[in-house]
Formats: structure tokens, sequence, C-alpha cells
């Protein structure tokens, strides 16, 4: 008996889960290995960090994606290093795991750019645990303001500060003008919700960066609009608790905030080190895995690389970290596996070089207010966002997922109401009793 083409592929974000799905009927047998058990659309993050949707409607089982595929199994794991001479994946619980072809894509992470202790005080925003735990943070403040008899303590409770100015920052910082203006408005009895302050802070010229000029101002008039208070061309120092140092163009600056969110950078996940370390392949300055015109490692064109730990370049420019990127990227390299066991492919010519198709760039500010580059087309307003919201819903994996986040953005709009306005956690509380409790020794002593 024969035994059939070993795949396995690391990691079930948006590059893995589409090279998976692409492979549904190749003759293979597929291995998708994740550390969770759930696909996470990550675009919508935000929107679970600011209470507007709940965690499990953004997420989908991957074995529930993946059940109808009988050539697939899903491992939990951690993935600790490989072997390229064995052609083995270790994981965690020394277990190890063949291939005969391996597909990485594990990812990125939050990067603080060399100050990795301000994460204990900026989260950043690419699991569902620090997007609860963003939640709880904000909404804590407003509930710690509330209690707060001294008016410049109550001011720092009261001021948001959002470190990055790219889709995410952007998103963030809209999405909690909202809160302070509608959402939380009628709510309160001793503060303003509404007279919040939210800096949106970014060493770059501008908001939106990487989209044209135009887009860019009007995503920046639409903030301003909502209250969003846009500082640019600030450079973060230092991150305290109590808030943040700056340098700008007038110098050093303190800004008092409680509340202080990172959505500044991200960098290429650590298990591209251990390629670089087995293979000798060669990283770039973010961390990503140099590849090859079809995605694969110089000298081992079985180990892929796809999504935001790969590097490639195209026009002379590194691709960006996006969805869309990382889902062309799985479906082209199931592509070329699939040519690679076709025994009447030998004498065709080898597949074409990976290609992007960039089907364009979207952002949403708030409530009727998005920005989209659709190649030469740059839209924004209520059209913008008409079709941000199309699109958003139609990338969810599942159906019933899409009829959910549907319902729940429908009665957002009616009612500015966000339904997942829980304070889940206990990490605030214990830094608010610790500091009660410093309070109360200081009084003793």
């Amino acid at each position: 008996m024969e035994t059939k083409h070993r795949v396995v592929i690391l990691g079930g974000g948006f590059g893995g889960l589409y090279a998976a799905k692409s492979l549904k009927r190749a003759p293979v047998d597929l291995t998708l290995v994740d550390r969770r058990n759930f696909h996470l659309f990550q675009p919508l993050l935000y929107q679970v960090a600011t209470g507007s949707l709940s965690p499990g409607e953004i997420a989908s089982p991957l074995r529930a994606v993946l059940r109808s595929q009988r050539n697939t199994r899903v491992l939990l794991g951690e993935a600790l290093d490989l072997d390229v001479h064995r052609r083995v994946l270790k994981l965690d619980e020394d277990q190890e795991l063949g291939y005969d072809t391996l597909i990485v894509a594990a990812g990125s992470r939050t990067f603080y750019f060399g100050h990795d202790e301000w994460e204990n005080v900026a989260p950043g925003l690419k699991t569902i645990e620090e997007a609860t735990q963003i939640r709880t943070k904000i909404l804590f403040a407003f509930e710690a303001a509330e209690r707060e008899p001294d008016l410049q303590k109550r001011d720092a409770w009261l001021t948001f500060a959002v470190v990055g100015a790219g889709p995410t920052g952007v998103e963030l910082a809209g999405a909690m003008a909202e809160i302070a203006r509608e959402t939380l408005r009628h709510d309160f009895r001793s503060i303003k919700p509404e007279q919040a302050r939210i800096l949106l802070l970014d060493g770059s010229p501008r908001v939106l960066p990487g989209y044209p000029a135009d887009l860019s101002k009007a995503a920046e008039q639409s903030l301003i609009r909502l209250g969003v208070h846009p500082r640019v061309d600030v450079r973060v120092t230092a991150v305290r608790e109590y808030g943040l140092h700056v340098e700008g163009p007038g110098g050093p600056e303190e800004i008092r905030a409680n509340t202080i969110i990172w959505a500044a950078g991200v960098r290429a996940s650590e298990f591209g080190e251990r390629l670089a370390r087995q293979t000798g392949a060669k990283l770039d300055r973010n961390g990503a895995v140099i590849v090859s015109a079809d995605c694969s490692l110089e000298h081992y064109p079985e180990i892929f690389v796809i999504g935001d730990l790969a590097h490639f370049e195209q026009d002379g420019k590194p691709l960006p970290g996006v969805a869309q990127v990382a889902m062309q990227q799985g479906h082209y390299v199931a592509q070329v596996i699939q040519r690679r066991l076709d025994k009447n492919s030998g004498s065709q010519p080898p597949p074409k070089p990976f290609h992007y198709f960039d089907k364009g760039s979207l952002a949403v500010i708030g409530r009727g207010a998005a920005v989209a580059e659709l190649r030469s087309w740059h839209v924004s307003g209520l059209l913008a966002w008409l079709i941000w919201l199309f699109i958003h819903l139609m990338y969810l994996v599942e159906f019933s997922n899409r009829v959910l986040v549907f319902v729940h953005w429908g009665f957002l709009y009616l009612t500015w109401d966000r339904g997942a306005r829980l304070i889940t956690g206990e990490s605030t509380h214990a830094h608010d009793a610790g500091a009660e409790s410093q309070n109360r020794d200081s009084v003793r002593s």
C-alpha cells in the first residue's frame, strides 16, 4: 500500500487555513498544528476590545471548519523546533511529527521596539486574551473615574492613549470615541464620559501612513469629528503605569494617562529564528524569513513560509503583512504542492512565481466613516464604510458567525449599545487594590 505524501501546516491563521482548504481534494495526509483550537478573524479583534462583539463571534473552531476534509486532522500543540534532516517537526510534550512538505504560517507578534517591559502597561492587540484585557482596561477606566473625587486623578482615568496610527490604532481610537460619546453617555452620574480625551500618537507625519495622502487626510478629519486627538511626528520614549513620555516637535512631554494601548508595531513569530538556525535561511530586520519566488526556502524546497512570517518581495518592495497576502500565498502553495505530486507534470514548465494581486486596503474610523483604497479608486465616508462592512462579513469563515455579526452590527447601528461590555479578569482590580493598600500603608506610617 502506497503511503500518502505527508503535509504539515504550522499555524491556523489566514495563510495556514487557506492552504489547508485548498488541499481538500489533494492525495495527501494533511495535519494542521496550532497552539489554539480556533481560527481568529483578526481584522475584527478591535471590536472585541471595544465591546461590540464577543470573542466567539470572530473565532471558529479549526476542527469544525475542516471537519469535512477527510484527508485532514487537527492537532492542538506548540511547535518548539524542527529537524530538517529527518524532516521532523518537534512539538511540546516531547512529541515529533514527520513531514514530507512543511508549510510554516506562524504569523507575527506585537513588537515594542526593544522595550518588552512596556507590554505590562500597554497591551497589544493580537490575541483574544489581549482584546478582553483591553476591553477591561477601557471600561474599568470609566468606573474608576466615577468613584474618583480628585479631579486630577479623574482626568488621568479619562485620558486614553493609543500608540500607533495604522489601521488598528485608527479603528481602536474611533471605536473608543464612540463608546465615550454615545454608548456610555447616559450611564454615569459623577462623570461625563463624552469628555474623555482620546489621543492617537504616531511617529509618522500623518495617520494611516501606508495609505494615500488624500485618504489619510479624510481619516484624520473623521477622527477629529469623533473627538479623537491625532498627534503625529511624536515618538514614545517611555511607558509608565501613570502615563507615557513622548518626544515631538515641541520637545519632550509627559502625558498622564491610566489607559495605554499599543498598536505601533509587529514582529515576525519567533519560530522564524528557529527556521533560520536549522536551514541557514536569512531573516530581514523584522525577523521575517526571506523566501524564494515560490515561497519556499533556498536549499529546502519542501519547506514553505507564508503570511506575516515570510519576507516576499514584489516590484522591489516586501509585501505587507495583511490577511489578503497570507490567503493568496496559502492557495498558491497548495497549487505548487499538487503540481509536484502530479505524475504527469514532469514534462511541464515549473509553476510561475507567486504574484500578489492587491485588491485594496480598508480602514474604518466609526459609524458611516471609513477609507478604502481599491487599486486606483479612492473612497471615503459612508460608501467606504458599507464596502468595509460587506467585505468583512464575507471573509468570516463560518456562516453562523456572519449572521451573528450582522445582527450585532445592526443592533449597534440602531441603538449605539455594545452588548459585550463586560469587565473580566483580575489584573486591573489587583493593581487598584495594590495601590489602595500602598496608600493605607503610607497613612499608617
